[in-house]
């Protein structure tokens, strides 16, 4: 008698799951260090300035795209996966940049635009953000569309 064999798609669906969960995880770990490693940072780097408005002010803007990412991480629950994928992976992407340009500014030796990574890394990170998530659900509305018409 021929054995029935199980099914190789059931085994990559299952490492597919896998995976998105670590994904996921990890993305969900890293907003929240990123966010506060970047303020940490730019704390650091303005600890001179005897401003403290224009430190909080700093402090909403280096915390903006965080923020951002936190409400897509709420919104996405009835995103496709390939979405919600490409949005884990730019949490990661902009976590250890943001944390790397950061803490290079701040820890490394002085400089006289400290400010000016401050000031660029946000709206970077917003375009990012729009880009990636953009492309996803374009890709995504696309093969979803194939599928149903096959």
């Amino acid at each position: 008698m021929h054995e029935e064999q199980s099914s190789p798609n059931a085994t990559d669906e299952q490492v597919s799951q896998f995976c998105f969960s670590v994904l996921q995880t990890a993305a969900l770990i890293a907003l929240p260090a990123g966010a506060a490693g970047s303020a940490g940072f730019m704390l650091r780097a303005g600890h001179r300035n005897p401003s403290h408005v224009l430190l909080i002010l700093f402090s909403i803007w280096v915390l903006s795209p965080f923020v951002a990412l936190v409400f897509a991480v709420i919104v996405s629950k009835d995103w496709s996966v390939l979405t919600r994928a490409t949005l884990y992976g730019v949490i990661l992407v902009l976590t250890v940049s943001s944390l790397a340009i950061y803490g290079d500014v701040a820890l490394g030796p002085p400089r006289r635009k400290t400010a000016f990574a401050f000031v660029v890394v946000p709206p970077a990170s917003w375009l990012l953000i729009a880009i990636a998530t953009s492309l996803a659900t374009l890709i995504s509305r696309r093969r979803s569309l194939r599928s149903n018409d096959g």
